[in-house]
């Protein structure tokens, strides 16, 4: 299934109840003051859309950034959102593309059926010529069963055991936090990678402000040696931009992809970790 949705294609499902659109953008890393996203989504957003806020769904119970949220606590905040396993859910940002994956990967991960990114972002809903509004949005309660599907998500022991047999992990960060040239923005972690990893930082899949075509994403892929038909686990600063790759791997078909979702955040500081560095 290709979970890229035109916004022509989703134009002729406002309104329907068994359709969701989700704005799940996160502020941009290192800009400050931080941006507030929540007062862009009011000012502006598609039509019925509600705010997928990542950070307040994460599990608060762990130091580490953004990791999946327990299944029951998932269930509430999507039940209070409105959300429903059988709807067709659509996530996008306000820009570019960062966090909308991580949210079209959660929802996934977590028992969401049918989960659509915006191809383009709001930025190609605009340069459609659609309707935008503004404020909050009406929500009706619904009722969401999270189930979590465990052979999609990695932890700290499975990647050591990943690293050790030599398995396909995927880097999202930038090459300089890959190779240890450039710090990490996370205060007190070394940079650096996981023994074996390939950096394929995320930012080479997009193009435009939006995600390149399949044909361009095979030819990234094929270049840094990266086998589609083989397991492959993405991995990133934070389990963010991890979800990008993931994406990308999903429109190339590939069928076995998982996440690590403690990623260099809980990697960097693990006792047991092996750290290399270029050169």
């Amino acid at each position: 299934m290709n979970p890229l949705v035109t916004p022509a294609w989703l134009a002729s499902r406002l309104g329907d109840s068994k359709t969701k659109i989700l704005d799940a953008t996160l502020p941009p890393v290192g800009v400050t003051p931080p941006i507030d996203i929540h007062a862009r989504y009011l000012a502006q957003h598609i039509p019925g859309a509600v705010f997928f806020d990542i950070e307040k769904f994460s599990d608060h119970s762990t130091p580490l950034p953004h990791m999946l949220p327990k299944p029951e606590e998932f269930s509430q905040n999507m039940g209070a959102l409105g959300v429903s396993n059988e709807m067709d859910l659509v996530v996008y940002e306000q820009e570019g593309v960062f966090s909308a994956p991580r949210a079209w990967w959660m929802l996934r991960t977590l028992g969401a059926q049918n989960v659509f990114l915006l191809d383009g972002g709001l930025p190609a809903w605009i340069e459609a010529g659609l309707l935008t509004e503004t404020g909050e949005v009406h929500i009706e309660p619904a009722s969401f069963e999270a189930n979590l599907n465990h052979d999609v998500v990695q932890d700290f022991d499975q990647i050591e055991q990943l690293i050790a047999h030599h398995g396909q992990i995927l880097d999202a960060r930038s090459a300089g936090r890959f190779s240890g040239t450039a710090p990490e923005p996370r205060p007190g972690l070394s940079s650096g990678h996981m023994p074996g990893a390939v950096s394929v930082p995320f930012t080479e899949l997009v193009a435009d402000g939006r995600l390149k075509s399949a044909e361009q994403l095979r030819a990234l892929f094929a270049a840094k040696g990266v086998k589609t038909d083989e397991p492959t686990t993405t991995t990133c600063g934070s389990g963010v931009t991890a979800a990008v790759i993931a994406l990308g791997l999903e429109i190339v078909g590939a069928q076995q992809v998982s996440l690590y979702d403690g990623s260099w955040s809980e990697y960097a500081q693990h006792p047991r970790a092996i750290i290399e560095k270029a050169g």
